[in-house]
């Protein structure tokens, strides 16, 4: 059976911390609007702050949904599915916030992350608790993590700051999301070093 948790702490952090993969969910507040679901990764990518605080790199792609619906509302979801070990499935439902390269803010999140930080980093993505909850996870499959993909440090690595916020700004739902709201403030602020 389901329950709901007061904190982040204990067997839910050890959970979090273990899992190679997590899922992230956004929305407009539009009926109409097309909702936001995508897969994270990278070891080290995301980190709990605190008992009811989450936060994980934001590396540039093509899209940047969720910045939008961050901006418009706030509402988030960030969930961890076990694909070994004991069937369980956490979420933490809150608020989120884009914490960007030239917030002084990012200057001291970003040393949490030195494991995963590197080229194609758009933003902190921090994420507030509001609702954390466990479910089984009977029906999720087990599945062997293998190894990390080094594709996405590979493809920006062979880009200048420069060129990364070309790229980003190259890029139509960089700006603005797919249904057309204010997504990433343009141009990308460079990485101080």
């Amino acid at each position: 059976m389901g329950k709901t948790y007061p904190a982040i702490d204990g067997r839910l952090r050890e959970f979090i911390e273990a899992q190679p993969v997590y899922f992230v969910a956004s929305a407009p507040l539009a009926g109409d609007g097309r909702i936001n679901l995508s897969p994270k990764g990278h070891k080290g990518s995301l980190q709990v702050l605190d008992e009811q605080t989450v936060a994980y790199l934001d590396f540039g792609g093509s899209h940047a949904e969720t910045h939008a619906h961050l901006r418009e509302n706030g509402r988030i979801t960030v969930m961890w599915c076990a694909f070994a070990g004991p069937p369980t499935i956490v979420r933490v439902h809150g608020t989120g916030e884009a914490v960007y390269r030239d917030d002084p803010r990012f200057e001291e999140l970003i040393p949490r992350f030195a494991e995963a930080d590197g080229p194609g980093v758009r933003a902190v993505i921090v994420v507030r608790a509001e609702l954390i909850t466990d479910t089984c996870g009977y029906a999720v499959p087990f599945m062997d993590y293998r190894e990390e993909r080094p594709l996405l440090r590979r493809f920006f690595g062979r880009k200048s700051d420069d060129e990364f916020a070309e790229y980003c700004a190259s890029k139509p739902y960089n700006e603005q999301s797919i249904d057309g709201l204010p997504a990433m403030p343009l141009p990308l602020p460079p990485r101080k070093r």
